[in-house]
């Protein structure tokens, strides 16, 4: 899979099926027939993340996905023919912003998050671009960050924000 953008900005994504927890995956374009599928995974994502956290609302939860939704920045993950999760990769400021990243709970646990995110990261490092993220206080997910070489850059009640140099390398203490 490559997700992001190449010299003039313009999106790439190429499938690539790939061995992960047993199950071949790929990768495809996002488009509006998606919006809807892709919100309802979010909101059976969160849900548990949100609850716990006192933040959880049926009609936002979707609707910030709709909100936030952009073809040119999103790919669905497919197992088997079947949606399975999505991932979002935007250029903000001097990096790569990984959001909307949600797997089917079927498909979590298996090794397919880390495949996905191995080749997010893959990209970014060939673009000598660091990756930030947000991840919920408690979230399992933010396991699977660190495990993949991000480090919390700052968080607050309800966020984590994470980043990840370009390589993985640890990013120099301010002032050296």
């Amino acid at each position: 899979m490559s997700v992001g953008t190449v010299g003039d900005g313009e999106r790439t994504d190429a499938a690539v099926a790939v061995p992960a927890g047993g199950a071949g995956w790929s990768t495809r374009l996002a488009t509006r027939a998606d919006v809807e599928v892709i919100a309802e995974l979010r909101a059976a994502v969160m849900r548990a993340d949100l609850v716990r956290l006192g933040r959880y609302d049926e009609h936002r939860v979707r609707q910030r996905f709709r909100d936030a939704f952009c073809e040119q920045y999103t790919s669905v993950v497919v197992v088997d023919g079947q949606l399975a999760g999505c991932v979002t990769v935007r250029p903000v400021q001097d990096r790569q912003w990984l959001e909307h990243f949600y797997l089917a709970p079927h498909h979590q646990g298996r090794g397919l998050g880390s495949a996905v995110l191995r080749r997010v990261l893959a990209q970014a490092d060939a673009q000598g671009t660091a990756v930030g993220l947000n991840v919920l206080q408690g979230s399992a997910a933010r396991r699977l960050y660190e495990r993949h070489g991000f480090v919390v850059e700052a968080e607050d009640p309800v966020d984590v924000f994470m980043v990840r140099p370009p390589g993985g390398l640890p990013r120099p203490a301010a002032g050296a």
